[in-house]
């Protein structure tokens, strides 16, 4: 059996070390968004008083990290999760003045063109950024020099490369797993609409590790039937691919300067 306490890691991520690891598993959606999050920030720049969106934020974990982590004020945009039930979490967790639910579609946000400084999306952007257009939507959020920073499952390798769907991924997640993608990807495809420079592009070396990790706790310790079974199905293909092709992808691009 694998403890809850498997979760705190301060020698690794010694932020979400602080969190309740019951909690997080309580309100998973994926992978562990608060790994991923703290990873991703140290290419972030943040600062107390930036205005940050953090799209996709599901339960608003990563909304309520930002908060409590770096100061900033966070606009936590979902379609799924219900803005009133995560304004009740931002409310418990003590960051309601901090933290503002929002109820949206990734391709119709209420939002004021340069609102933002930032713009995070852990475990999210993959379902809609593939789009060749989409980056350019996006960027219309943030401020000139303002950042786009993503979390998401990743290959090394591009199943273009490797001629198709290997079988332990298209049982593990379905002919979707065309949306998982190389850093190298992402960074040739953000760089060539000249919108952004890309300040960092890299692979977890061992994410497949974590992210069995944490299905292997939420297997055991989560509440819903449907997160159990879905980390023993993840569980069968990370052990079948043993880190050969999935990982995470950690990128982040700066906006630009308009040309016209």
């Amino acid at each position: 059996m694998t403890s809850l306490d498997a979760l705190v890691r301060p020698d690794k991520y010694p932020r979400a070390a602080a969190y309740d690891p019951q909690w997080m598993v309580d309100n998973c959606m994926g992978p562990n968004p608060l790994w991923l999050l703290e990873d991703l920030g140290r290419d972030c720049a943040f600062r107390p008083g930036m205005k940050v969106l953090d799209l996709g934020c599901g339960r608003g974990m990563t909304s309520i990290f930002l908060a409590r982590e770096y100061g900033v004020e966070v606009w936590a945009a979902d379609l799924w999760i219900p803005a009133e039930d995560n304004a009740a979490r931002f409310e418990q967790a003590g960051v309601g003045d901090q933290v503002h639910a929002v109820r949206a579609e990734a391709h119709d946000l209420p939002f004021a063109s340069g609102q933002f400084d930032a713009i995070v999306a852990v475990d999210s952007y993959h379902y809609f950024g593939t789009d060749d257009l989409y980056l350019g939507y996006m960027v219309e959020f943030l401020k000139t020099g303002g950042r786009l920073s993503i979390a998401v499952p990743s290959l090394h390798r591009e199943l273009r490369e490797l001629g198709g769907i290997p079988a332990h991924l298209r049982s593990g997640v379905g002919w979707q797993v065309l949306c998982f993608h190389s850093p190298e990807w992402w960074r040739f495809e953000w760089e060539q609409t000249g919108l952004v420079q890309v300040t960092a592009s890299r692979a977890q070396p061992d994410g497949w590790l974590d992210w069995k990790l944490w299905c292997e706790v939420c297997a055991e310790h989560s509440p819903d039937e449907a997160v159990r079974q879905a980390s023993r199905a993840t569980i069968s293909m990370l052990d079948a691919d043993r880190g050969e092709l999935l990982t995470f992808a950690l990128v982040t691009g700066q906006k630009v300067a308009s040309s016209e």
